[in-house]
């Protein structure tokens, strides 16, 4: 029997890489990215593309929404990916969600799709992962409700976790850690000194994991 399918809303970074792993582990993935790159030649669009060709899902989206880059600054948007708490609140986040979220959910319904699986992660502190469980909770009440969904079910499986510990989660489900992108600059290679980078450097290091990224190349 076939599996069922699930919109996976993916960004080409590692969280993505993860979540889509997990996803495909009980559904038929469709990935979905959001441009919002003007000229949609971004760094992180590239490593989509690399994750697309990994995971070959059963459809892939991409969707262009440039306004979303008007809205806030890509430092800011990028270094959410792997540590959100670097921002004092939560609910500029969340707000600049929504339109993806609620992509997510309409291809689910065109679909039939049973599941949409974002790579949200908070963080096991209190405050932080009450809000975001409640950002979930609320979108599901309103798909499964009011729009007559009551089996289509939004999920953040990273939700809670450390970034080392989707690292750790990461490498138990063979993710493709080489087919993501952290850093903040737009370059072959990451630049090693960014804030995303440093994170990531950090969660590779606490997990005892050795990031693709930083392998050195086989000399002949």
């Amino acid at each position: 029997m076939a599996k069922e399918l699930a919109i996976v809303l993916n960004n080409g970074s590692l969280n993505s890489a993860v979540v889509t792993t997990l996803a495909a582990q009980k559904y038929r993935p469709i990935l979905v990215y959001i441009e919002s790159a003007a000229d949609g030649s971004s760094r992180s669009h590239a490593a989509y593309d690399q994750q697309v060709d990994h995971f070959k899902p059963y459809r892939e989206h991409t969707l262009r929404m440039p306004f979303l880059a008007l809205l806030q600054p890509q430092s800011s948007a990028a270094a959410h990916a792997l540590d959100p708490r670097q921002s004092s609140l939560l609910a500029p986040r969340f707000t600049d969600l929504l339109p993806i979220v609620s992509i997510g959910l309409r291809l689910a319904v065109y679909y039939q799709a049973a599941a949409v699986y974002v790579g949200l992660r908070v963080g096991s502190g209190p405050n932080e992962l009450t809000a975001a469980t409640e950002f979930i909770q609320i979108f599901n009440e309103l798909i499964q409700l009011p729009c007559h969904q009551p089996e289509l079910e939004m999920t953040a499986p990273l939700l809670e976790l450390e970034p080392w510990q989707v690292v750790d989660v990461g490498y138990q489900v063979s993710a493709p850690f080489d087919r993501t992108w952290s850093c903040l600059e737009e370059k072959g290679v990451p630049c090693l000194v960014c804030t995303n980078c440093r994170v990531r450097e950090a969660a590779f290091q606490q997990a005892g994991k050795i990031d693709p990224l930083r392998r050195p190349a086989n000399k002949s």
